[in-house]
C-alpha cells in the first residue's frame, strides 16, 4: 500500500495552528484537552497528517484567538487563476521557522529590542556568519 503524503495546504494549516500554539505558551496537550482530543491527535493536526474539518478548526481558532482566515495566511495557492489584486504571502520558509522553538524564540527575543541601529545591527551580524556558511 502507497503511503499518501498531506497535502500542502492540509501542512501549511496545520503549521499554522502549531505557530500559534507555541506563540501562546500552550502545550498540544492543552490544547488537545481544550478540544476533547489527544496531544497525538493535535500533533497530527499540526504535520498535516489529519486534515482539520471546519467546525474543529473555528474550535481552534477560538480556543487560540485568532480568526480562522489566520491559518490559511500564506497559504500555497493551487488554483491557476490569476488574482493580481491579492496580498502576496509570506515565503513558507518564515512560517516554517516561525513554527520551530528557535525561530520563534528569536523572534520574540528581537522583537523586544526598541533600538532600531542594534536591531539593523544584530541583523547584519547574523547575515554575515550565514554567509561565511555558504
Amino acid at each position: 500500500m502507497v503511503k499518501k503524503s498531506p497535502n500542502p495546504t492540509d501542512k501549511h494549516v496545520g503549521a499554522r495552528v502549531r505557530m500559534r500554539r507555541m506563540m501562546l505558551g500552550m502545550s498540544q496537550e492543552k490544547l488537545g484537552d481544550s478540544l476533547g482530543l489527544t496531544f497525538q491527535q493535535v500533533q497530527k493536526y499540526e504535520k498535516g497528517t489529519n486534515r482539520i474539518g471546519a467546525s474543529r478548526l473555528q474550535q481552534i481558532s477560538n480556543i487560540l484567538e485568532v480568526p480562522v482566515s489566520f491559518f490559511f495566511e500564506g497559504a500555497p495557492n493551487n488554483s491557476n487563476s490569476q488574482s493580481g489584486f491579492g496580498e502576496a504571502g509570506s515565503p513558507s520558509y518564515v512560517s516554517d521557522f516561525l513554527a520551530t522553538s528557535d525561530g520563534l524564540a528569536l523572534t520574540r527575543a528581537f522583537m523586544r529590542i526598541k533600538t532600531p541601529k542594534l536591531r539593523r545591527r544584530i541583523v547584519d551580524l547574523v547575515e554575515q556568519i550565514a554567509a561565511e556558511e555558504d
